[in-house]
Formats: structure tokens, C-alpha cells, sequence
């Protein structure tokens, strides 16, 4: 990782991409704090305990509003390929010099994410389910099929959720041969292979297959972003409620079940159905109507995606958070505030550090990318 040091161009910059990631970061920062399990907690027994839900993975078979944040990470990964591959052409870059360069980037997000899971209490461990280790292989797969045309590209996606029923549904290994359970799918199988360990929540590493259609197809919709085409709302629009439509569906006809945890057909193609929807609203309200006043905030954190996310990860949670913690729930504790105020005041304090740090870098014009 290497920081720069420059005056970004807003003007030339997809300002309702910067949102859309700056969002995702926030709400990602907010939830390494312990912010929602506070309120998850304090709300039990009112009205908004189901709101607060949406704010967790679904355990199984469903979706939450928390199920869309990893494949809105790796769409938004997708579309600002599409921006740094125009940059480098502009630049004179060949397809093997952008190639060494993705392929390095490729590399690093590989290494971080391990180490972000590598380091425990009981002595090291190789992992291969944070969301940078899976980016690591869908971007590199959306690169080298970058330049194809767009038809063989929907064509290719549809080809890696084809592969993934069939690596599913037809293996029919002893003891992983139902597609569709927790613990005895081929993703845990083959978890067992790669690093001899399930993981006990039911994520599988081979996600990275499916889930490379979202970052195929942020770099599609980067490329009509970039095009001279003058409707673009209408065709994402059009693509999201067929994906919607399409990946609900298989799940209330009880073909293929919508599962986060080991990304299922439906659940890639229904969430891309939300990606696409979120970011054509975001481009219509940001970009058409120039509603741009109040992106700072975001801004400001999405620039140094990066940073913060390694940072509350690794940072954050072995030290960071313990530290301010008790240093706020002791100066808290003076006053005799009760333990529900005290637990959600801490965390929110944590936040405004975490963001003040990433103000800090942003008004030093350092941004710290691969």
C-alpha cells in the first residue's frame, strides 16, 4: 500500500460513486464500533428490534439490508476499474503494463486480506473470507475480460453462476453434497481443502466466483457511464428490476434459495438488482440534478476507503476500540450515566475519531491506495 499525496479532481470525478462508497465505508466504520448491537439491544421489546435487524447478515435463507454492503463494495470496485483503466489508456499505458499494474493490486489486496484474520489470540491463521481476499479475484477477473464486448461479458457472468450450481448441486461429495445446508455444502468442502477448517458462520471461500458478476458488472456500468450515451439511467434501471425480479424468483419458486453466506445465483443476481438500483438513483439525484452540497461527509471517508477499512479492522478491533472505550466509559461513569447510553456514546466516539483521522489525511491531501 503507498499513500499519494495530491489535489484530487472533483470536478472530473463521479461524485455519486464517491457517495456510494464513502456511504458504504461509514456504515461499515459504524458497525466495527458495536454501534448496532447497542441499539440491536436496546430496541428488544419496541418497534424498531426489526429495523435493527437489518443491520446483521441474515442468518440463512433471506435477505437483510446488511446482505447488500459486500456486494455494493465490490460493484462500486467494478465501476471505479472502468475509471482508472480510461485514466491509464489516456496515459499511454499498454494492456500489460495495466495488467502488472491490476495484477499488483490483485496481490496486495490478497495480502491484507489474510493478514486482517491472521492474527488471533491463540497464534496465526490462514483465512481466505475477508471481502479484500475475495476482491483480490474479482477484480483481476473483470480486468482481463474488460475489453470484451459487453454481450460476451453478461454471457460470462451467466457461465460463472451456471458453474457455481453446478459445483453445488452435482459433486456429491460425502458429507457436502447438499447444496444448500449450512456446514455440508461444496463451499465448506472445499474450505477444507484450501485452508482445513469450516468456518462456523457458514461463509465459504469460493464466493469469490459469484460474486465476481459484481465486479464484472460495475465495470460494465462504468464503461456507459463513460460512454457518449446520453440515457443512462434507463438502461441500469431497466437491468435492475430484471436482476430483481429474476434473482427473487428462483427463491420464492424454491429453485435456488437466496443465501448470503455461500452466495447462491439468486442472491448474486438479486443483490446486483439492488446495487444497480441504488447507484442509478445516487447518478439521477448526484450527478443529473447536481444535488452534490452535503457529499463532504462521505467524501471524506470514502476517499481513504482503504486506509479505514484496514484500520478498524486490524486497528480498531484488537486495540483501538477497547482503548477509547474505557476511556469514555470511565469519564462516563463520573456522572453515573447508565450502561445502554454509555455503550452507544462510546462507539459513536470511536466513529468521530476513526472519521477525524480520515479528515485529517483529506485535508493533507493524502489518499493511501494499491
Amino acid at each position: 500500500m503507498e499513500a499519494e499525496i495530491f489535489r484530487p479532481k472533483l470536478s472530473n470525478r463521479l461524485a455519486s460513486l464517491d457517495f456510494m462508497r464513502g456511504f458504504i465505508m461509514v456504515l461499515l466504520a459504524l458497525e466495527s464500533t458495536g454501534l448496532y448491537e447497542h441499539l440491536s439491544k436496546a430496541s428488544e421489546g419496541t418497534i424498531f428490534y426489526d429495523l435493527m435487524q437489518q443491520f446483521f447478515h441474515h442468518p440463512w435463507n433471506g435477505l437483510h439490508f446488511w446482505d447488500l454492503i459486500q456486494p455494493g463494495f465490490m460493484f462500486m470496485a467494478g465501476v471505479s476499474l472502468a475509471y482508472s483503466l480510461k485514466s491509464q489508456k489516456e496515459k499511454g499505458y499498454t494492456w500489460m503494463t495495466s495488467f502488472k499494474k491490476t495484477f499488483k493490486r490483485c496481490g496486495w489486496l490478497f495480502f491484507w486480506g489474510v493478514l486482517d484474520y491472521a492474527v488471533r489470540p491463540q497464534g496465526l491463521s490462514f483465512e481466505l473470507w475477508d471481502v479484500l481476499t475475495q476482491l483480490s479475484f474479482t477484480t483481476l477477473i473483470a480486468f482481463l475480460i474488460f475489453n470484451w464486448n459487453a454481450t460476451w461479458q453478461i454471457l460470462f457472468c451467466i457461465f460463472l453462476l451456471l458453474l457455481t450450481e453446478i459445483l453445488y448441486r452435482f459433486t456429491n461429495i460425502p458429507g457436502f453434497d447438499q447444496p444448500f445446508t449450512d456446514q455440508h455444502n461444496f463451499g465448506n468442502y472445499i474450505d477444507l481443502i484450501l485452508m482445513n477448517k469450516i468456518n462456523k458462520g457458514g461463509w465459504v471461500a469460493i464466493n469469490c466466483i459469484p460474486t465476481a458478476v459484481h465486479t464484472i458488472a460495475g465495470a460494465l456500468t462504468g464503461k456507459l457511464f463513460l460512454s457518449n450515451s446520453k440515457n443512462k439511467v434507463k438502461p441500469l434501471l431497466i437491468c435492475a428490476f430484471i436482476c430483481l425480479a429474476a434473482g427473487y424468483l428462483l427463491d420464492v419458486t424454491h429453485i435456488t434459495p437466496i443465501i448470503k453466506r455461500i452466495a447462491t445465483s439468486s442472491f448474486t443476481i438479486v443483490s446486483l438488482g439492488w446495487c444497480l438500483l441504488g447507484l442509478s438513483f445516487c447518478y439521477w439525484w448526484i450527478d443529473i440534478l447536481n444535488h452534490k452540497k452535503y457529499l463532504k461527509f462521505f467524501l471524506i471517508i470514502g476517499m481513504n476507503s482503504l486506509f479505514i477499512y484496514l484500520f478498524f479492522e486490524i486497528v480498531g478491533d484488537r486495540w483501538f476500540n477497547g482503548y477509547i472505550t474505557a476511556i469514555s466509559s470511565g469519564l462516563m461513569q463520573l456522572i453515573n450515566v447508565p450502561d445502554m447510553p454509555k455503550a452507544i456514546i462510546s462507539s459513536l466516539c470511536i466513529f468521530v475519531l476513526e472519521w477525524s483521522m480520515c479528515y485529517f489525511l483529506y485535508k493533507k491531501k493524502i489518499f493511501f491506495k494499491l
